[in-house]
């Protein structure tokens, strides 16, 4: 394959705000424009300018506890409002915050591989260790807000040291969907370039509010607050299990979220009998969301067509980005430049191309980073390529307009036994459209066919439908890629269970390790050999066996 390249003419350079040192440098003074949080199961809120007060006395206590510019801040808890308060502390020290996974570590070994100063979490029986460097975040709260009775000497902040371009402002956490996760450090010059995008293509501006519910430990959910305090408006901060009911409180005009969120919001008012006219639709959404969507973000992981048209012929844009943490946003959709099933056209400062294996390439004017911090021996030349890019190990297309298309990861590539190679995502994505199916991952790699483990819609999905229905999807599939075995998992797959990271992305590795005798017995009870004379051949399909097994601690880490 020869190579292709697109992105390569950015044309003029476009004047990029300083939005880190403007952050961390100085005073908001916004009283219009607010951030809304949930503390103790209500909706509360600050004006920009008491909130950027109170990081400003969180940051006085940080300085008195040791922190320099330049040193590591660690964060290891769900999202809250200590969590933002430290972010923006720390970056009013010229120091690096660095977000950690909850529960995953033990904070003495964080402490350690990531070089942190102090090491606030959400856990109370990790705090007060020998050390002293790691603390309850909940005493954050304290030193942001109880200002009565505060000693005259109480610490003052020291002016801001400014952070250069080259500088790091944040650690960075692979999401850990292929491996265990990679820390990577993020340059200011690169959160600067790719707010600067954001801003270029949809003008965050006076009377929007961004809601906010995944981890704000990936940084580029930072971002979103960042903006407000750059560019003025709102922004409200929720976690994924109050996000739909936070919407429909605050009325946010645009979501930051992730597939597996606006498809189990489809099904959830589908359930409800929404109408089927597009209006009514329309209507439908918005109500559920507050009434005032100007449009929906989505990323992290690939969107099917049927939850983007759900959205978009109803009225309520979902504009589907491309990106990793070693390069931030590479491509978005966005009002005037949208291609539904595309992840859009390539940024203005990003370059793509694919090498001679069909792998995209991607370059950067400010890359995050050219090597991983924290990684195992080999992880960096894998990834970061001599010349600075990153080879991203997806494999897509562009069209003749410059929209991008992911078809899938090499790693997403099934061989069967007869030399048939099927990118899985393909078959996974017309699965997904089959009634009661809410998610799926396809099998077969060495097997004579595919095989798939369906999460249910709902616990009674009729097995001898299912069937039926893949048997049909067959006939509109190629040989190759048609399944004849299904295993209805035990519940839902779910990021509590381990089958779905933290941006509802499959866990491919856990959940064929969970169900692995249940497919080995399917292809033992159903012995067909695809070499594409068996179109009409009947579907298997199995509930999974007994409830599923104790080993899910250690599947999550495979």
């Amino acid at each position: 394959m020869t190579e292709q390249t697109a992105g390569q003419d950015p044309g003029p350079p476009v004047p990029v705000a300083d939005v880190v040192n403007t952050v961390a440098g100085t005073a908001c003074q916004d009283t219009r424009h607010r951030i809304h949080y949930r503390e103790d199961g209500e909706i509360r809120s600050l004006s920009l300018a008491d909130l950027d007060a109170a990081a400003v006395r969180v940051a006085a206590r940080l300085h008195a506890l040791g922190i320099r510019a330049r040193d590591r801040v660690g964060v290891m808890a769900p999202n809250r409002i200590e969590w933002v308060l430290l972010d923006l502390a720390a970056l009013k020290l010229g120091a690096v915050t660095a977000g950690i996974e909850p529960d995953r570590y033990q904070p003495a070994a964080v402490l350690a591989e990531f070089g942190l100063g102090l090491l606030f979490t959400g856990d109370p029986h990790h705090a007060g260790d020998a050390s002293g460097a790691v603390h309850d975040i909940a005493q954050v709260h304290a030193w942001a807000f109880d200002t009565v009775g505060t000693p005259a000497d109480a610490p003052a902040l020291p002016p801001h040291p400014g952070y250069d371009p080259a500088d790091i402002c944040a650690v960075k956490q692979t999401s850990g969907s292929t491996g265990p996760p990679k820390g990577i450090e993020a340059t200011v010059a690169s959160v600067n370039r790719s707010l600067a995008a954001v801003q270029e293509m949809f003008d965050h501006r006076d009377g929007d509010n961004l809601l906010v519910f995944l981890p704000v430990r990936f940084l580029q959910q930072r971002y979103w607050i960042y903006s407000a305090l750059a560019h003025g408006h709102d922004v409200t901060l929720a976690d994924r299990v109050t996000a739909v009911e936070t919407a429909h409180a605050v009325s946010p005009t645009v979501i930051m979220g992730v597939p597996g969120f606006y498809g189990q919001l489809m099904t959830r008012l589908e359930a409800d009998g929404i109408p089927a006219d597009p209006a009514g639709r329309g209507a439908a959404i918005q109500q559920a969301l507050g009434g005032r969507i100007r449009y929906l973000w989505t990323g992290s992981a690939p969107a099917g067509r049927q939850v983007l048209h759900f959205f978009h012929d109803a009225g309520v844009p979902l504009h589907e980005g491309y990106g990793l943490n070693e390069t931030c946003i590479v491509t978005k959709n966005h009002p005037g430049a949208f291609r539904v099933g595309s992840v859009g056209r390539v940024l203005p400062h990003k370059r793509i191309r694919f090498d001679k294996d069909g792998i995209l390439i991607v370059g950067s004017s400010h890359p995050v980073n050219t090597r991983y911090t924290w990684c195992a021996p080999g992880a960096n030349e894998r990834v970061f390529l001599p010349t600075g890019e990153v080879k991203t190990y997806d494999i897509g297309h562009v069209d003749e307009d410059g929209f991008l298309y992911i078809d899938g990861r090499v790693d997403d590539t099934v061989t069967l036994s007869g030399a048939l190679n099927i990118l899985v995502p393909l078959v996974e994505e017309r699965l997904r459209e089959l009634p009661g199916v809410h998610d799926c991952a396809v099998f077969g790699d060495g097997r004579p066919y595919l095989t798939a483990v369906v999460s249910p819609a709902a616990p009674d999905l009729d097995g001898e439908a299912l069937a039926r229905d893949l048997a049909k999807l067959n006939q509109e599939l190629r040989y190759e890629q048609r399944l004849f075995a299904a295993v209805i998992a035990h519940e839902p797959f779910s990021i509590e269970n381990g089958l779905l990271n933290a941006q509802y992305k499959l866990m491919r590795t856990p959940i064929g390790a969970r169900y692995a005798g249940d497919l080995e017995r399917a292809y033992a009870e159903h012995r067909i050999y695809n070499d594409g004379t068996v179109g009409d051949a009947p579907v298997l399909v199995t509930a999974a066996a007994g409830p599923p097994h104790d080993g899910r601690a250690e599947d999550e880490q495979k």
